[in-house]
């Protein structure tokens, strides 16, 4: 019982008892500890009985020493407890609690409190807020207050009353960012504007330092005009309106533009009340686009679309246009709201058509660039809004059909003669063949029927080849003017687009400006000198080039084709001619009007058994006719006819019988 002797006050005197009264007090002590629990539960009883039953030793008395014990237990404080704990009274208590509630204060984490600075070291600030410990706040926290020194006092949030080390963990930065988030919700209900610190750039925007706390302002956010160089606002102190915020993470949204757009609106007030159809105003480009730019009236935006920047064809506006540029424009027409404003820059100066050139009439040659180009020719702008059409039928003395697609390009120039003008219609037609003098009107002369020349393959049809003899001059060769001896499938077989070929002119159609070519009429018809050569009953060597389901196309000799049905292309092994194989024909059928020859191969073994069939007949015949002379001579030289000259007789007979049996076979 270590802790009870601290506390007791009559230790001491037990400890100085003699050793002779020892065992009587620890007696004693024994009966007087039940004696206590007996006071708080019901052993209390038992202590008497016990102390009469203890034994006298060596016939000692111990009434003395019994008796000074006791006396020594009744100045025993019994208001402490078995583990030493005093008990105060209910007034002493109030007493104490309010002492150590008026020395401590409260506090809960995340609490934002005051604190004074207690100490400086190198790193830190010592921070004391009346807790039973002081924190610890780095000095970078301190950064913005230059001259920070002991005494000071500042605004703190409680992170942690006790940490893993039992540590008070404070921060002055989590307090300015709870107190300027609080500012930053206030100023997003009420729209005041703010004044903030561009920190740095980020991606797609700026961060601005407002009330301690790092806001985002979005790139489109920062002026009217669109920004590309977000560094040159880095560093700069900027006034702001809190557009957007988000209590969940804590994030607020700033914008500059907010604020020049609220001075524009009182601008834009001002032009729309004066705002007029035909107004002139003067105008900064602010944007361009594919279909027009957006103009700068002053804080009123207006659209200038690409068909109302020049009376001229453009592809695109940057062709005319540039940003920041100024122009005088005119109100076209806005809409009842006033929002909507159309703007015309082309309006400014009169329409090309009203002040045409004198020298532009019918008849005219004029220069023209082409700015479009559809199935039925090209528009060839003579002058900016002026234009001209070239029709198809218009481009070229020749009848072959043109595709002005392919016949001209944009931005090409070609000169060309006015048809005809109407300068109310706005309308103009052109010609660019009519520039040349119309070669038909001496076809006949330049181009007789039956002369020869060369021309160029300009189009190629299933039916035929369309050739160029000169520019407007021209004809075609039907597929079967093409060889004598050849078939085609199609005329890309024998030619092809852009190649020279040789021809003959056939006819002349002058009112309807065609000719009528041909090109195997170069030469004489070879059909009449190979009548005699590919007779019928011929043979000839050919090599299969095709097959199909008909029959098989052979090369003969001289370039003559010749077809040969499936049932004449049969071998003797039973087999068929392949393609690509060389054999025997023979020539069947001749045809010079047609063009045609029919071949066999079958025919030619087939002919050929025939005729050995046809040889051994013969021999038999001329056998047969032998035997009966020598019967005859035998006949005639016997004068008596005898049994063994009939036996001779019967057995030639018999033989001859035979051998015409064998031959009939």
């Amino acid at each position: 019982m270590e802790e009870n002797n601290i506390v007791n006050p009559n230790a001491e005197q037990q400890e100085q008892t003699p050793v002779a009264q020892q065992p009587q007090e620890q007696a004693t002590a024994t009966t007087n500890e039940p004696a206590q629990e007996g006071a708080d539960g019901n052993n209390g009883q038992a202590q008497p009985d016990a102390a009469q039953e203890q034994p006298v030793q060596n016939d000692v008395k111990v009434q003395e020493p019994v008796a000074e014990t006791v006396a020594a237990h009744d100045d025993f404080d019994w208001s402490i407890d078995k583990r030493n704990v005093a008990h105060y009274s209910k007034e002493d208590q109030q007493k104490y609690d309010k002492v150590y509630e008026d020395t401590f204060v409260q506090i809960e984490d995340g609490e934002i409190v005051n604190g004074t600075v207690v100490a400086l070291t190198k790193t830190d600030a010592v921070i004391n807020i009346g807790f039973k410990s002081d924190g610890l706040i780095s000095l970078n926290e301190f950064r913005d207050l230059a001259d920070l020194q002991i005494g000071d006092v500042v605004e703190v949030m409680v992170v942690e009353k006790e940490d893993r080390q039992g540590h008070l963990h404070l921060s002055r930065k989590s307090a300015r960012i709870f107190r300027a988030w609080e500012r930053i919700v206030e100023v997003h209900k009420t729209g005041e504007v703010v004044t903030g610190h561009v920190t740095s750039k980020t991606k797609g925007g700026l961060i601005v330092d407002v009330f301690g706390m790092e806001t985002f302002l979005p790139g489109s956010q920062i002026d009217v005009k669109p920004v590309t160089d977000y560094d040159q606002f880095v560093g700069k102190t900027m006034e702001f309106k809190v557009v957007k915020i988000n209590e969940a993470i804590k994030n607020a949204v700033v914008s500059h533009k907010a604020l020049i757009e609220s001075d524009i609106e009182a601008q834009r007030a001002q032009i729309i009340s004066r705002l007029e159809k035909g107004q002139v105003l003067e105008g900064t480009v602010k944007n361009i686009t594919d279909f027009g730019a957006f103009m700068d009236l002053g804080g009123l935006d207006g659209l200038l679309y690409i068909t109302d920047i020049s009376w001229g064809r453009i592809s695109h506006p940057a062709e005319v246009l540039k940003l920041d540029q100024k122009l005088n424009v005119v109100v076209l027409d806005f809409d009842d709201d006033k929002k909507r404003i159309s703007l015309g820059l082309k309006q400014l100066t009169p329409h090309p058509w009203d002040v045409l050139p004198e020298n532009i009439v019918e008849g005219a040659t004029v220069k023209g660039k082409v700015v479009n180009i559809e199935d039925y020719g090209a528009f060839l702008e003579i002058m900016p809004g002026v234009e001209g059409l070239v029709h198809v039928s218009e481009i070229t003395w020749a009848n072959t059909p043109i595709n002005a697609k392919e016949f001209f390009k944009l931005g090409d120039e070609y000169e060309a003669k006015v048809v005809t003008l109407d300068k109310e219609a706005r309308k103009m037609s052109l010609s660019i063949k009519q520039l040349t003098e119309d070669p038909w009107s001496t076809i006949e002369t330049k181009y007789p029927e039956g002369s020869k020349h060369k021309g160029v393959v300009k189009n190629i049809t299933p039916y035929g080849v369309f050739v160029e003899l000169e520019p407007g001059i021209g004809g075609m060769i039907h597929i079967s003017d093409l060889s004598w001896l050849k078939r085609f499938n199609h005329p890309s077989e024998y030619t092809k687009v852009g190649a020279d070929i040789d021809v003959v002119i056939l006819s002349i159609d002058k009112e309807n400006r065609k000719l009528q070519l041909g090109h195997k009429q170069l030469e004489e018809d070879p059909w009449n000198a190979l009548e005699d050569t590919f007779a019928v009953g011929t043979i000839h060597e050919g090599t299969v080039i095709r097959k199909d389901d008909k029959g098989a196309l052979v090369l003969l000799p001289y370039g003559l084709e010749g077809f040969a049905p499936n049932r004449h292309l049969v071998k003797e092994d039973g087999k068929s001619v392949a393609a690509d194989e060389t054999a025997e024909f023979m020539v069947i059928e001749f045809d010079r009007n047609e063009k045609r020859i029919v071949l066999s191969h079958s025919r030619i073994w087939e002919q050929a058994k025939q005729e050995e069939k046809e040889a051994a007949r013969k021999e038999a015949r001329k056998e047969e006719e032998n035997a009966k002379k020598v019967v005859k001579n035998i006949q005639s030289k016997v004068e008596k006819t005898t049994l063994g000259d009939l036996g001779a007789l019967a057995e030639i007979k018999e033989r001859l019988k035979k051998e015409e049996g064998n031959n009939n076979k």
